[in-house]
């Protein structure tokens, strides 16, 4: 009972995963739909092969990827450091909130023909709709993180006549990390979506006109297949941000609980 707790995870997900392509094959044979509505998980798989054995693939993938990662690194830098100044200084928050507000509640999705049109059809436009739908999330996170320190150790580093600098380096930016790693989980899937989102209404290259492409094309199975390839890459760079999180603040309670011994 102990080792089957203990490896809950690997055990579970394989037969919900089995379990899932099963349902999905005996709904196709029994209801009998059509193979250009729902192709069955065999007819998916060989899609998949063809896919990743076709070399164009790998080149439609790395500029996805890249676009994504850009747009990513972008928000990462321009959401840290606006959510640090406006938490260091109240009175700008309150003079900025209203239009922050406004600006989060734009939906970004509308905006994306006009990045097309103001940065062209080449990488530039998805690496901006992808900093854009990241930027919020890692402000955000980055501004809540900068406000919750605890108030007893603001009192200890002003006791101990600390500057505004040394207090920010040595207390409120390593007590936020925890909120800003959260904001960058969030922002790296928004990203990828941004970046598949600008390559299918304008783009001629990546996964994202590849699907366009196959789906124009009436092949269905190669358009699941492509929609699973884009699933494991945004789930390979989720999983690089968390587990930035385990390297860079180790010592929080969301990492040490993972450590913990399952409960006898």
């Amino acid at each position: 009972m102990k080792f089957v707790r203990r490896n809950a995870v690997w055990i579970a997900n394989p037969l919900i995963l089995a379990v899932f392509f099963l349902i999905w094959h005996y709904y196709i044979v029994i209801f009998d739909v059509s193979k250009f509505i729902l192709p069955s998980p065999v007819a998916v798989f060989g899609g998949l092969w063809e896919l990743l054995t076709d070399p164009g693939t790998f080149r439609h993938a790395s500029i996805t990827v890249y676009e994504a990662l850009a747009g990513f690194a972008i928000a990462s830098v321009t959401g840290i450091l606006t959510g640090a100044v406006l938490g260091k200084v109240p009175w700008l928050e309150r003079t900025l909130n209203t239009y922050i507000v406004a600006a989060q509640v734009v939906p970004k999705i509308a905006l994306i023909p006009l990045f097309i049109l103001w940065f062209g059809f080449g990488p530039e436009s998805k690496i901006v709709i992808a900093a854009v739908l990241a930027f919020f999330p890692i402000f955000t996170n980055t501004l809540f993180g900068i406000k919750s320190v605890d108030l007893g150790h603001r009192d200890v580093m002003t006791s101990l006549n600390a500057s505004r600098t040394q207090t920010f380096w040595t207390l409120e930016f390593p007590s936020s990390l925890p909120a800003i790693l959260t904001g960058m989980e969030v922002g790296i899937v928004l990203a990828t979506i941004g970046a598949v989102v600008g390559e299918y209404l304008g783009g001629n290259v990546g996964l994202g006109h590849l699907a366009v492409a196959t789906l124009n094309a009436y092949e269905v199975d190669s358009l699941f297949a492509v929609i699973a390839l884009l699933t494991f890459l945004g789930f390979v760079m989720y999983l690089a941000v968390i587990g930035a999180r385990r390297v860079i603040v180790p010592w929080h309670e969301s990492v040490m609980v993972e450590k913990r011994p399952p409960a006898a």
